[in-house]
């Protein structure tokens, strides 16, 4: 949402904007408002030590109301699938206010894969007025839910938006930061590195357990490949991690990055193994191949483009689709050098404008 709230700030003849926070993710937000420059209006910092979906859930409905009295929004911008995209819906539509939906229409098609975010998704969907789509699958998903096509926008995603001006800020040589200068003397420069991230909850168990002895066998496998892993702060994914890659020496346990870190990270990297969304949204823009741990995704585009492969929690499938993209020239080019299906980077100059046209016929 940040080159989106930018977007808006630069119109700002046109509309009052204000951004409220949650902070349901207190350090990972606090260093993307400072990358791009964004100060909040309104901070419901609701992040709490083991916090639950239920009381999540609540705060952010009742701690909203006092927050969409204060400014009384004609619009409300939310973004994708999080819970606090799903509570903001809600609030927002209790208030009178407009909701639009940024990053609409992705779907599973299974309410429990991802878990939550299919149902937020789907919830904030059914609330929306307006609704932004990525690509025209989702588009089609919107359809076929009888939304009506004049209030939905293919855009392409902010995400690309996002990464363009981000690449470029990190990778320029005036970029200055201590993360990113801890990364350099990590990475080696003379390896193919593999960058690997995971936290989805359906994956907690046996998955990660699966996903772990996948990588110890890349690792002993391949002694010139680096693997890089930014470990998530959950227990249930540090145990299996900690217990089952120590000790290897081609395997680099680290913190959880920053966004500007993982994003300079990203470039460095030969290709990435994860179960996040948004990566594989960004990945093909920088031509890095995904090889997907999950069985299914709400972003079926990438897996028709062929810039993403899923590989679920499979141990064979993983260290296979590794193997064969470290060792096969052409398997690699020909996923690294496909198109984009996720835009174009003007994701957020489109949405502006739909609505700057949308409030002057109203």
């Amino acid at each position: 949402m940040a080159p989106l709230v930018k977007a808006f700030q630069r119109n700002s003849n046109d509309f009052e904007t204000k951004v409220c926070i949650t902070a349901q993710h207190r350090e990972m937000l606090d260093q993307v408002l400072s990358f791009f420059e964004i100060t909040p209006d309104y901070d419901l910092d609701l992040m709490k030590p083991n916090q639950n979906l239920y009381g999540l859930t609540a705060d952010i409905i009742t701690n909203l109301k006092s927050v969409l009295e204060d400014f009384k929004p004609d619009y409300v911008y939310v973004h994708g699938d999080t819970t606090t995209t799903m509570a903001t819906s809600i609030a927002a539509f209790y208030s009178g206010a407009k909701v639009c939906h940024v990053e609409a229409g992705l779907r599973t098609f299974n309410k429990r894969s991802p878990f939550p975010e299919e149902v937020n998704r789907s919830i904030a969907g059914s609330i929306s007025d307006y609704h932004f789509a990525p690509t025209s699958t989702s588009k089609q998903n919107l359809l076929n839910e009888n939304v009506s096509e004049k209030n939905i926008l293919v855009t392409g995603n902010t995400v690309i938006d996002a990464l363009d001006f981000s690449s470029g800020k990190v990778t320029s040589s005036s970029y200055s930061d201590a993360e990113v200068d801890s990364l350099k003397s990590i990475v080696n420069p003379n390896m193919k590195l593999v960058l690997v991230t995971g936290h989805r909850r359906e994956n907690h168990g046996q998955g990660f357990i699966n996903i772990c002895e996948a990588l110890k066998q890349i690792a002993l496998e391949n002694p010139d490949v680096q693997i890089i892993y930014p470990v998530h702060l959950n227990p249930n994914v540090q145990k299996p991690v900690y217990e089952l890659l120590v000790n290897i020496d081609n395997v680099k346990l680290i913190s959880p990055l920053s966004y500007p870190s993982f994003v300079w990270l990203m470039n460095q990297s030969y290709l990435i193994i994860t179960d996040s969304g948004g990566v594989q949204e960004e990945a093909p823009s920088l031509g890095k191949p995904v090889l997907v741990m999950r069985d299914t995704t709400e972003r079926p585009e990438a897996v028709e483009a062929g810039t993403v492969l899923l590989v679920g929690t499979d141990v064979n499938k993983i260290v296979t689709e590794t193997n064969k993209l470290l060792a096969d020239d052409l398997a690699y080019k020909a996923m690294s050098m496909l198109h984009n299906p996720y835009g174009d980077g003007k994701a957020c100059e489109r949405i502006v404008n739909y609505i700057k046209q949308l409030y002057t016929n109203e």
